[in-house]
């Protein structure tokens, strides 16, 4: 029937309508946080509550700051493994925590004391430097756990545990008992990690290593008293004999006791002056020219083996020319590849030392205080040439002068070095008296827990054990006032009690008096003293490392742990600790957590390190606000896109490796989450509930088979912790099926046919797959479902598991054939709409439905595409297509071969045969007419 162009058809379309709007509103942004992490929690912990729970347990955060990109990256991922479980089914548990002892926040809280002091000094006590330091963690712990609970992560905030609760401190005290009971805890004078500028023992953990620190390194040659029988027999008349040692710490010469050797190297005497010195061997000819440029030394002897030299006697000229003469001992550390082969020995100052010496009975000695500076007691015959004066600063060069012609080259040294990691300042090695737990005696069985761990990535497995392997004992006192006291007494000569009855009534006491009368109650109060004790006592004052604060909150737990997950830096940190108080105290024979999951550090776009020094840090609230992308207009839109911008990125990092953050990346990420929104919208306008009776074309089982493999990808992803596979999976259906193909083969449909489809299949798939990365856009886009919907009370998509069916198999029946087929479908789309570019860019089309195709077909493939003729035009978005060959009467025409079943095969477009239909556009009209669809459909 002719019409008049005049008619407008747009009121009998059917054109989606949402009330989903395509940005979050920050008014109601609130609700929908509070709905998908407080409120899911609650409700899963209560319908779930006779379960067995999986439990996640958590790394604590130090409180001492603002929170960081890293808290971001490390809080989400652990949310996200939480939000999968609970889509599982499984009753999640995750109680907050957070590590409040030690050092910084000592140190800060007594900087920000000292600004409230006009004078800028402070006086506080220790019970004044502990409530400074409880005010500030407590402060940080409120404005952290704010911060996490903006970002969408979800848990047990009310019962979050701190390391400075009085009921984590208690089960603390009692690992540490259990650990005395089995003789794991001991004191001893002996060298450890010593923090001039914290002024503390430090552990192998609370170590950085500078690459380029320099160090004054000397060749010094100490005079020889005494040597063996056999020896001198072979040097004849030797007069001035001297052993040359070689040291990059001089300022260690003082506390020298004794000098070693290789029993199986060999030594060669050398004569320079009137000196003899003794050098290895394969030293000579390269020492020599360092020591002596201007002249060439005379041999003496050679050959002379490093046993034989055992037993000379030398005199330490530091400690006076009539001092006690000192050994020349073997040592299985000492090598001929730098240095002299000889090695000066301080045990009071050197780990590996310190065993060699005491071996022999060897006393150890440190003569420097607690600030780094020699003590009275470096020069016992002129006590004021050192005392005061810093080892670290200078300390070296002032014992170079007082040794004078004894030093025969001094160099600056580049080497490795081991700094306090939270003042960034060297440390050096000191004997001094600490308590220790014996590593030694639990690490075997250490180790062998670890064999049920899953360590993600695999790497972290060597990398703990390394760890392990590499300690006997660890340091765990320090001399701090804000910590967990170690429940020591002592005598008055200073001899320790620690036993299992004397920690259980300090136990006892501190829970009726609380942790702070240890520094309260006066030193010798009898209500510590266990009865029995015969004696006066005083209580200790060293506090226990922060590593073992936290290395104990496995107790917080009644079960072991599911899954653990923290920075990579953790190995030798709260991984190591857990793992080695889990082993001595719990009495279970595993490790704390079943899986152990690490992940990198965050870096630049340039890939540098953030840090505030160097300015390159990211707030996540510029994240979460837009504020890092770049203004595209001047207009009042806002490109906030709230948590789930910041969530987006985490999920999206490959976490396994150090993880880059800057504009680019994070422009992907706000186009993604975009892209999500506006699918979405798209969904909810198209779902419509005569859909569910509407026949399902060929179109729609290729949709719904999609869906169906995206999420059993995304699934795989999601169990293997592999959330950036998950994200890639969710962009590419999202991107290339789903919108690129389907939602615009299906526009037609929607808009002027029976409005049928597969949306609210999609619709449940795609909040299911997103659920736990972007939780609020989920929350959001089911408030908006249509009221049809909602009045069915369906399970939220955060509830309902990805491994469900997609398919009612009931309702619709799938080609078994058709997921093969897609592909060649696909192939065929592409070629199409390559040359449909080409007529594009010659401006002889404009919309797809402006051309009609042919497909040139092998006749293997002919067969499949026979099998969806009737739907070839809407897949394609086509006019029509022919399964035939092409046409060569035509105005113009293009073409693009594709991979297909046989060989290859050819998609040419050409003009349309027919007129433009004047309500849907497609050229199936005659001129000046409906088609026939649009025809029946509004009933001409």
């Amino acid at each position: 029937m002719p019409i008049r162009p005049a008619v407008s058809w747009s009121s009998t379309l059917r054109l989606p309508k949402s009330s989903f709007p395509p940005r979050p509103s920050p008014a109601d942004q609130g609700k929908y946080l509070q709905r998908c992490t407080d409120d899911l929690y609650e409700r899963q912990s209560r319908e779930r509550s006779a379960q067995i729970p999986f439990v996640l347990h958590d790394g604590p955060p130090y409180a001492n700051g603002s929170l960081h990109i890293g808290h971001a990256l490390n809080k989400i991922l652990k949310d996200i493994i939480c939000r999968v479980k609970v889509q599982e089914g499984r009753r999640v548990v995750y109680v907050p925590g957070w590590d409040c002892h030690g050092l910084p926040i000592e140190v800060k809280a007594l900087e920000k004391q000292r600004e409230k002091t006009k004078d800028g000094e402070h006086t506080l006590d220790a019970i004044g430097v502990r409530k400074a330091a409880r005010n500030l963690a407590t402060k940080t712990v409120k404005e952290q756990m704010k911060g996490f609970r903006e970002w969408g992560v979800m848990g047990d905030w009310a019962n979050a545990w701190r390391t400075m609760d009085k009921s984590f401190e208690i089960k603390q005290l009692g690992i540490f008992q259990e650990m005395v009971k089995k003789g794991l805890i001991f004191r001893r004078y002996k060298p450890v990690f010593w923090s001039p500028s914290s002024r503390t023992a430090l552990a192998e953990a609370e170590l950085e290593y500078k690459d380029d620190h320099f160090s004054t390194s000397a060749y010094i040659k100490f005079p020889i008293t005494s040597i063996p029988e056999k020896l001198q027999q072979n040097l004849g008349g030797v007069q001035n004999l001297f052993a040359v040692i070689w040291t990059t710490t001089p300022w260690t010469l003082p506390a020298n006791r004794a000098i070693a050797v290789h029993d199986e190297l060999e030594y060669t005497v050398i004569r320079h002056g009137p000196d003899d010195l003794i050098i290895a061997s394969s030293r000579v000819a390269q020492l020599s020219k360092l020591l002596f440029p201007d002249s060439s030394p005379e041999l003496v002897a050679e050959g002379i083996s490093g046993r034989d030299i055992q037993g000379s006697l030398y005199v330490n000229v530091l400690r006076g020319k009539d001092s006690e003469p000192q050994p020349v001992i073997h040592a299985d550390f000492v090598s001929a590849e730098s240095g002299s082969g000889l090695v000066h020995l301080a045990p009071g100052h050197g780990m590996d030392d310190y065993e060699v010496c005491t071996r022999l009975g060897i006393e150890a000695v440190a003569p420097v205080n607690d600030l780094g500076q020699f003590t009275a007691s470096a020069l016992p015959n002129n006590p004021q040439a050192l005392e005061g004066k810093s080892v670290l600063d200078g300390g070296s060069g002032e014992v170079l002068r007082i040794l004078g012609d004894k030093v025969l080259k001094v160099q600056k040294y580049k080497h490795k070095y081991p700094y306090d990691w939270r003042t960034k300042l060297p440390v050096i090695v000191r004997a001094t008296e600490q308590w220790f737990a014996d590593v030694g005696s639990v690490k075997d069985h250490a180790l062998a827990a670890l064999n049920d761990v899953q360590f993600i990535p695999t790497s972290g497995r060597a990398r703990l054990e390394s760890f392990v392997k590499g300690r006997s004992e660890w340091c765990i006192s320090r001399q701090r006032a804000w910590g967990v006291p170690i429940p020591a007494l002592y005598d008055e000569n200073g001899a320790a009690v620690l036993t299992d009855e004397s920690v259980a009534h300090i136990i006892s006491t501190i829970k009726e008096k609380g942790i702070d009368a240890w520094w309260t109650d006066a030193l010798d109060d009898p209500s510590w003293i266990v009865p029995g004790l015969d004696g006066s006592f005083k209580r200790g004052k060293d506090t226990m490392d922060v590593w073992f604060d936290s290395g104990t909150s496995w107790a917080q737990s009644k079960q072991q742990a599911d899954v653990c997950l923290e920075g990579t830096d953790q190995h030798r940190g709260w991984f190591q600790s857990s793992l080695l108080t889990y082993t001595s105290a719990s009495g279970q024979a595993g490790p704390p957590s079943k899986t152990l999951i690490t992940h990198g550090f965050t870096l630049d776009q340039k890939g540098k390190k953030m840090s505030k020094s160097i300015g390159n840090t990211i707030a996540p609230s510029q994240i979460m606000d837009g504020s890092l992308l770049p203004v595209k207009s001047k207009g009042p839109v806002s490109q906030a896109l709230g948590a789930d911008a910041l969530r987006l990125w985490a999920a999206s990092s490959d976490y396994t490796r150090d993880v880059v953050i800057g504009e680019s990346v994070l422009k992907f990420n706000h186009t993604a989450l975009t892209k999500f929104r506006m699918t979405i919208k798209m969904l909810l306008g198209s779902m419509h509930q005569s859909a569910r009776t509407a026949p399902l074309t060929k179109l729609d089982q290729i949709a719904l088979t999609q869906l169906t493999d995206v999420m059993v990808e995304v699934n795989v992803a999601y169990q293997n912790f592999q959330f950036y596979k998950a994200v890639n999976a969710i962009n590419k259906w999202v991107n290339s099926d789903l919108s690129a193909f389907y939602l615009e083969a299906m526009k037609d449909r929607i808009y002027c046919g029976d409005g049928g489809g597969v949306f609210e299949d999609l619709f449940n798939g795609l909040l299911k797959m997103l659920a736990p990365i972007t939780p609020n856009i989920v929350e959001e886009a089911w408030d908006h479902r249509p009221e049809w919907i909602k009045s069915e009370n369906q399970v939220h998509p955060s509830y309902r598991p990805l491994n469900e069916p997609v398919i009612d198999l009931e309702r619709v029946a799938i080609d078994p054939g058709l997921r093969d087929d897609i592909p060649w479908l696909l192939n065929a789309n592409s070629a199409i709409k390559a040359a449909q570019e080409e007529a594009r860019a010659q401006k002889l089309i404009g919309s797809s439905l402006e051309s009609s195709v042919v497909l040139d077909l092998p006749s293997e493939a002919r067969e499949i595409f026979q099998r969806y003729g009737d739907e070839l035009e809407s897949i394609f978005v086509v006019s029509s297509v022919d399964l035939s060959s092409q046409s060569t009467e035509q105005a113009w025409q293009f073409s693009a071969e594709f991979d297909a079943p046989g060989g290859k095969g050819t998609a040419w477009i050409f003009p349309p045969r027919d007129a433009k239909c004047p309500r849907c556009w497609r050229y199936v009209a005659p001129v000046d007419e409906l088609c026939k669809r649009c025809k029946d459909v509004v009933d001409v």
